[in-house]
C-alpha cells in the first residue's frame, strides 16, 4: 500500500525550439489542456489524472495529470488570425500513463465503500492496457484550431484518445477478447472526440460567457444494473455509445467593495455541464461504472458555481465553490481561504464536503448511488504551503 503514494518520478522533460518565427515545437514528455474548464473535461483529455494523489477537484490540477511524451506542434498563422496546433503520441510511454488512476486498492482515496479492498490483488482483476480496443502503445493524436472571430476567441479540435475512466472487460461477457483477470480485465478503450468552443464579452450584461459542446464517438459503457442478481452490477458486458458533452460557463465581476469591504472587485462564475448519450434506450441497461448498480440516464447534468473574495490588496483570498448532479441528487461545497505573505509564500486551507443523494455499504446490493455517491464519508480538509521561485 505504501508503495502507493511513496514514488519518485520525473514528471516532465521537453525541449522548446524554433522554425522560424510561426513555427514552434515543443518534442518531450508534457501536459496539454484543451478546453474552456477546469472542472469537467469535454475535450480536455489529453492527459488523465493520478486520482490516488487526490481525489475530486484540485486548483492545481496540473499537479495531478499525467505527462505523457508528445510531439507538439504549434503553427501560427496570422492571416487568419489563428494558430494550428498538432499533438502526435508515438505511444512509447509507460503503460500506465493513459487514462486517469483511481485509488483501487483500498487507500486513503478509495471510494465508499471500498477502503481496505484491493481490487487488483491477485487473482480477481487486472488491467489491460494492450486490449486489442485500447492498446496504450497505439499511436494517437489529434489537431486544434484556435483564432479569432470578431471579438470572440473560438476553437475547432479533433482528437484520438482513451476513455480516461476504465471500464470491466467482464470475464462473463468478454469484450473484443478473453480477460486476464478471474473477474476481468479494467481496460482504456479508444474513441475519437470532434470539439468546438467559443468565449466572448457581452456587454450588455457585463459578463464573459464561454461555451463549448464536443462528440465523442465510440465512447464504451459497462451494462448490467442487476447482474449475478446485482452482485456484479456493470460486469454484463460492454456497449459502445456516441456522447454529445456540452459545458456553459458565465464569469462575472461583482463590485462588492462596499457592501463587503472587498479590495477590488469580485469574480463569480457560474458553469452548467451535460452528458448526452446518443440513441440511448433504457433497455441497454448502461451504469455510470461498473460496481455500482445505478443506471445511466440520457442526461446527466451538473451545475457548479464559485466565487473569490479579495481582502488585503488581494492577499487574503476566502472563496466558496458549490456543484450539484441535478439529475442524481448529489452535491458538494467546497469553502477555502487563501493568505500571500510576501511575494514568494501562498497558504490555502480548503474543505471538500459531499452530500450524497445515496451510497453503498459494505456487501449491499443496490441501484441508487450516483457518480458523486462515492464520495459519501470521503469529506476532505487540507492545509497547503507553497514557495514561488
Amino acid at each position: 500500500m505504501l508503495g502507493l503514494y511513496d514514488q519518485t518520478q520525473l514528471r516532465e522533460y521537453y525541449v522548446d525550439f524554433d522554425v522560424g518565427p510561426r513555427v514552434h515545437f515543443r518534442l518531450g514528455k508534457q501536459e496539454v489542456a484543451w478546453g474552456e474548464t477546469d472542472f469537467f473535461h469535454p475535450t480536455d483529455l489529453i492527459n488523465g489524472y493520478d486520482y490516488r494523489w487526490r481525489s475530486f477537484l484540485e486548483r492545481d490540477n496540473d499537479e495531478l495529470r499525467k505527462p505523457l511524451i508528445m510531439a507538439n506542434g504549434n503553427f501560427d498563422v496570422p492571416a487568419l488570425n489563428g494558430s494550428l496546433q498538432l499533438l502526435v503520441r508515438p505511444g512509447i510511454d509507460q503503460l500506465a500513463d493513459i487514462g486517469n488512476t483511481y485509488d483501487l486498492s483500498g487507500g486513503r482515496w478509495a471510494q465508499q465503500p471500498n477502503k481496505g479492498i484491493d481490487f487488483l490483488a491477485p487473482g480477481g482483476l487486472t488491467t489491460n492496457y494492450r486490449h486489442r480496443y485500447g492498446n496504450a502503445t497505439d499511436v494517437t493524436g489529434g489537431a486544434r484550431w484556435t483564432g479569432i472571430w470578431g471579438s470572440a476567441n473560438y476553437a475547432i479540435s479533433y482528437l484520438n484518445t482513451y476513455h480516461p475512466d476504465p471500464i470491466v472487460n467482464s470475464a462473463f461477457v468478454p469484450w473484443g477478447e478473453k480477460p486476464k483477470g478471474r473477474l476481468g480485465d479494467f481496460i482504456f478503450p479508444k474513441m475519437n472526440v470532434f470539439g468546438a468552443s467559443i468565449s466572448n464579452e457581452i456587454p450588455a450584461i457585463g459578463s464573459v460567457v464561454a461555451a463549448e459542446v464536443a462528440y465523442q464517438n465510440n465512447v464504451a459503457y459497462n451494462v448490467g444494473s442487476n447482474f449475478l442478481d446485482g452482485a456484479l452490477p456493470g460486469f454484463g458486458g460492454v456497449m459502445t455509445k456516441d456522447v454529445v458533452v456540452t459545458s456553459l460557463r458565465i464569469d462575472k465581476q461583482l463590485r462588492l467593495m462596499q457592501l463587503l469591504g472587498t479590495s477590488e472587485d469580485t469574480l463569480t462564475s457560474l458553469q452548467l455541464f451535460d452528458t448526452w448519450i446518443q440513441n440511448f434506450h433504457d433497455s441497454d441497461d448502461l451504469v455510470y461504472q461498473a460496481g455500482y448498480g445505478k443506471k445511466a440516464k440520457r442526461h446527466t447534468t451538473l451545475l457548479t458555481g464559485f466565487f473569490t473574495l479579495n481582502y488585503m490588496n488581494s492577499r487574503l483570498n476566502p472563496g466558496l465553490a458549490a456543484g450539484m448532479d441535478v439529475t442524481n441528487g448529489d452535491a458538494f461545497v467546497i469553502p477555502s481561504v487563501e493568505y500571500k505573505v510576501g511575494n514568494h509564500w501562498r497558504f490555502l486551507a480548503e474543505a471538500d464536503i459531499f452530500f450524497p443523494r445515496h451510497q453503498k455499504y459494505p456487501g449491499q446490493i443496490e441501484q441508487s448511488m450516483g457518480p458523486l455517491g462515492g464520495f459519501a464519508n470521503n469529506d476532505q480538509f487540507m492545509i497547503r504551503a507553497t514557495y514561488q521561485f
